[in-house]
């Protein structure tokens, strides 16, 4: 069998490579030199009718020659483009450093543009706003609250602690700020308390294992549930609009008593649950030194819940993606 004079394929393919005029053209070469119709490939091709050995043979040299030519064509066409750079004004060069100065302006992230609406809700009726530690003591997270040694929250599966006593955690509510902020407060106490909160759940479409909250309190003389009532009420109507219908269900919450969840009424006609609320149990005060002719009401609620109802996000991961495309909807 006449075999391909490879020295002349590669003579060749310098010549090729010397009058190249444009980059493009480096693609055409490789394409005439290694594609399906090359003479290359038609070598490969007699493979099958030599025997054993020389089909050993021929091979290696083709892969010998397949490889020098696409070594010889990266090369030149390496070559050409740092000459084209090289002899361009600076002026003309493009201009590869990072701009850190964004051109399309920024804004705040979703979760915190909800946040922000809650507290100015809860602001323009008088309450202020009161933070927190998130690491917090396992007394002001489950003992000042009137929780139970026995209740599931304690549990290690369920709670993020942070020494083997389980005497310090990562906060599993806000509700811890009302405590604090009691112990060093006299009453009358209006006040809502925004921040993180850490609970050991699993993510799926509803749960995150850090996820934002706003817990309220409001601790006065003659309270009663109907002033619950009408000031969760008055935020879900300033949240969600005037149209919204809302109901309390009876519910348990070891720091409230009477508790209750509060649904409201979505589009297609589903009472779906937003927050929990109820009258301070007096245990709770009890813990803080309040006297006993006060009494109040407390309530939470969920930023990542809210604001998945309210533009209608199916999934809380998107939050914590920084997906520019998500978060320039808002």
């Amino acid at each position: 069998m006449a075999e391909l004079n490879f020295d002349k394929v590669l003579a060749s393919l310098r010549l090729r490579l010397d009058d190249v005029d444009s980059e493009n053209e480096f693609d055409e070469i490789a394409k005439e030199y290694l594609g399906k119709e090359s003479l290359l490939s038609e070598e490969r091709k007699k493979l099958s009718k030599l025997s054993k050995d020389d089909k050993k043979t021929y091979g290696e040299k083709l892969n010998t020659v397949n490889k020098s030519i696409s070594d010889n064509i990266q090369k030149a066409k390496k070559l050409y483009i740092d000459n084209k750079y090289s002899s361009l004004e600076e002026s003309e060069k493009d201009d590869v450093s990072i701009n850190w100065v964004s051109t399309q302006g920024s804004h705040r992230h979703v979760l915190s543009q909800v946040m922000d609406e809650v507290v100015d809700i809860f602001s323009s009726i008088g309450y202020e706003v009161a933070y927190g530690p998130e690491v917090e003591t396992s007394w002001h997270n489950f003992d000042a609250l009137n929780t139970p040694d026995w209740h599931p929250a304690r549990y290690e599966s369920d709670t993020l602690y942070t020494d083997k006593n389980l005497e310090h955690l990562l906060r599993t509510q806000t509700s811890t700020v009302q405590i604090r902020y009691m112990e060093n407060n006299e009453p009358p106490v209006y006040i809502v308390a925004p921040g993180r909160v850490f609970r050991s759940d699993q993510l799926d479409a509803t749960h995150s294992p850090v996820f934002h909250q706003l817990e309220g309190l409001a601790i006065d003389k003659d309270l009663k549930f109907t002033d619950l009532k009408g000031t969760l009420e008055y935020f879900v109507k300033k949240f969600f609009g005037d149209e919204i219908e809302t109901k309390f269900i009876p519910h348990f919450f070891p720091f409230t008593e009477p508790s209750a969840e509060v649904l409201v009424k979505w589009n297609n006609g589903e009472w779906l649950e937003i927050l929990g609320c109820g009258m301070v149990d007096p245990n709770v005060l009890k813990h803080v030194g309040y006297p006993k002719e006060y009494q109040g009401f407390a309530w939470g609620v969920g930023i990542e819940r809210l604001a998945m109802l309210k533009y209608q996000i199916d999934h809380i991961k998107n939050f914590y993606d920084n997906d520019i495309r998500f978060l320039e909807q808002f």
